[in-house]
């Protein structure tokens, strides 16, 4: 067996990954560093990106620190650590500078300076954009400056299959070279997962094919635990019927929600901020509307939907701000919003919750950190702000690389125990790609998202969630494991049933702490539990992977000066 060995060891090449490689690039040019991604560098999900990026820019003209930190808190319904917000709110307008300098095209005002529009939640303009393919420029320019330095190695299609550790302190990865097949181990000083999130697991989503919770699995299965997977995002517009996602900057612009009755419904929900109130709000109106009998009904689909009015703003203001979502509504939809009002409903957007993190990313394991939406440090607590996700991606990425690069410094190499690389590849090999399931594991895969839909939504219950419980069960004790493309390069098949196995796993983590949350608490709306229990669950979940169904325990929220204070907007 091959072993690949560099000091530091980056899994998922996007904003988090990227920003992490070139911060440990510039901590030593002494380190050896390995970015390891299961696609191609640019077709990383970050590059889905469209809005904006947070950052208070401009205090002399009405923005400031304590707002930035208030209006996430706030959003975060109170669950997200306040110290860690605080590190985010502070560190973010360097995040900016620092791209600009790295050649981001940041969009201008007429005056000059870098341009920032209105975003749900907020209560000043600081999504900081690029037109509105904000993610594919900071891509773009991460990736361009991560070629500029010598010891940044790139290991494009890759598949990440386990953690290796030496008396829980990192060494490793174990590793499927998916061109050819080989089954390899990466060796490292230290490791960061910035694998992203794991949209995937819901059948309508934002999220790119390949967002599925590998790395997330990795970290559970290693006896990490994952934080608050219970909150799920669900962004107010993804189209029909693909499920992309129509930026926020859309309604930021000034776009109009409006029901089946040409009524702009957000006045009755968040009479303030009306179609800019936190997504979770919005989501829900959106989704009360549909229950309630005043939307659009998609026969093709069999799909229930809003409609997303931007017809007002302008054939300028569109083409020239709005040109991505007006492009991907023409091709995915085949109408032009400059026409045509876009149907829209709730999608799944983003993951809360993810690997167990201190302020500084480090993991429980020694050696071992993590970034972006793959990790839960936790700024979004119950529900992420706009424009906050790719601000935290550039944060967290930039500590991490700081950090696991000087530890590389003080550290050596440990050795790698033979005995985790033979039950992996036991696990992978004996049991999955030799597995002799009955039951097409697509099908499977079909039937459990679908499951999620159903059971862990916008609105959730004891009784739904029970069965969805039940129900993940039932699939995961099926004779599912089999891999009917037997070849070596290139076996997508091989892969995509490791993803499923993954999935299982983490679906069953977020229904089991949904049901044992017996409150509501941003995008976790019980109908049974209509209020929040400040008393009894003001914390954070933790789960960890005993074999058999997750054991649940909790973490104190971290408040430094914002106490818990009901959410109006």
């Amino acid at each position: 067996m091959d072993t690949i060995k560099h000091d530091l060891l980056i899994a998922g090449s996007g904003i988090a990954g990227l920003r992490a490689a070139i911060e440990a690039a510039r901590t030593s040019n002494k380190i050896s560093i390995a970015v390891i991604s299961k696609v191609q560098v640019m077709r990383s999900h970050s590059v889905s990106a469209e809005g904006g990026t947070a950052a208070v820019l401009f205090p002399e003209l009405g923005d400031n620190f304590e707002s930035h930190i208030f209006d996430t808190i706030k959003g975060s319904d109170y669950l997200a650590d306040q110290d860690c917000v605080e590190r985010l709110v502070y560190s973010m307008p360097n995040e900016i500078y620092q791209l600009e300098h790295w050649g981001m095209p940041w969009s201008r005002r007429e005056d000059g300076r870098i341009d920032q529009r209105p975003f749900g939640g907020y209560s000043y303009p600081r999504a900081t954009y690029a037109q509105d393919k904000v993610g594919f420029y900071e891509m773009q320019t991460l990736y361009d400056t991560c070629l500029k330095y010598d010891n940044i190695h790139f290991y494009n299609e890759w598949f990440l299959t386990s953690i290796l550790s030496n008396d829980h302190h990192f060494v490793g990865f174990t590793a499927i070279e998916i061109a050819t097949g080989n089954f390899v181990v990466f060796k490292g000083k230290a490791g960061i997962i910035a694998t992203g999130g794991a949209g995937r697991i819901y059948p309508f989503a934002t999220y790119a094919h390949s967002s599925t919770p590998d790395g997330i699995d990795m970290a559970y299965r290693a006896g990490l635990a994952l934080k608050d997977m219970e909150f799920v995002q669900f962004h107010p517009t993804g189209i029909l019927p693909s499920g992309i996602l129509i930026t926020e900057g859309a309604r930021g612009e000034g776009g109009y929600l409006l029901n089946k009755d040409g009524e702009r419904f957000m006045k009755k929900y968040a009479p303030n901020k009306l179609e800019l109130a936190s997504r979770d709000v919005v989501s829900r109106a959106m989704y009360s509307e549909i229950l309630e009998g005043r939307g659009f009904f998609d026969e093709a689909t069999q799909m229930p939907y809003v409609l997303l009015d931007l017809r007002h703003l302008g054939e300028e203001k569109i083409k020239t701000k709005l040109a991505g979502i007006r492009e991907i509504c023409m091709k995915f939809s085949g109408l032009d919003p400059i026409d045509e009002p876009i149907p829209v409903r709730p999608v799944c957007h983003y993951m809360m919750g993810g690997i167990h993190c201190n302020i500084d990313g480090a993991t429980e394991m020694k050696g071992l950190w993590s970034a972006g939406e793959a990790a839960c440090v936790s700024i979004n607590g119950a529900n992420r702000l706009g424009a906050n996700s790719t601000a935290e991606c550039l944060v967290w990425g930039r500590y991490t690389g700081e950090f696991a690069a000087k530890y590389t410094l003080s550290n050596s190499y440990l050795e790698i125990e033979n005995q985790q690389i033979k039950d992996e590849e036991k696990r992978i090999y004996d049991e999955i790609f030799h597995g002799s399931g009955d039951i097409n594991p697509y099908e499977l895969r079909d039937e459990l998202t679908k499951n999620m839909q159903e059971s862990a939504y916008i609105f959730r219950d004891e009784k739904g969630m029970q069965e969805g419980l039940r129900k993940i069960k039932e699939l995961k004790a099926k004779s599912w494991k089999r891999v009917d493309d037997k070849s070596k390069e290139y076996n997508t098949n091989f892969i995509n049933v490791l993803e499923i196995d993954a999935m299982l796993r983490t679906c069953e983590v977020v229904l089991m702490g949904a049901y044992l949350r017996k409150e509501s608490r941003g995008s976790h709306a019980r109908i049974d539990y209509p209020k929040r229990d400040d008393v009894n669950f003001l914390k954070h979940t933790l789960a960890y992977y005993t074999g058999d169904s997750p054991k649940i325990t909790y973490h104190p929220v971290t408040i430094t000066k914002y106490k818990p204070a009901e959410r109006h907007y």
